[in-house]
């Protein structure tokens, strides 16, 4: 059984007015808060491009201190390679 069809009143489009003005409050807040973030984002990405350098050098450094930590570590075992060879030509 189909239901009666109802004619809109002036209520009904009223309250569709409203409703799509509430709408389009809606979507302006939206508007606002994605330029809002977009900007944050532009300024991050400032930000970050302006520490490139610099995290750059961290990088190399980084990179050059473990090269010097395994030359340490080499340079350790052979210092001990000449001690105990010194320890047997003392004991001669």
């Amino acid at each position: 059984p189909r239901l009666p069809r109802r004619r809109a009143t002036c209520e009904d489009y009223l309250l569709l007015e409203n409703m799509n003005k509430l709408t389009s409050l809606k979507y302006m807040e939206m508007k606002d808060i994605s330029i809002n973030i977009s900007r944050n984002l532009q300024d991050l990405n400032n930000k970050y491009a302006s520490l490139q350098p610099y995290l750059d050098q961290i990088n190399k450094i980084e990179e050059q201190v473990s090269s010097l930590e395994q030359a340490a570590y080499k340079l350790d075992a052979y210092s001990k390679k000449l001690e105990a060879r010194f320890k047997k030509l003392e004991k001669r």
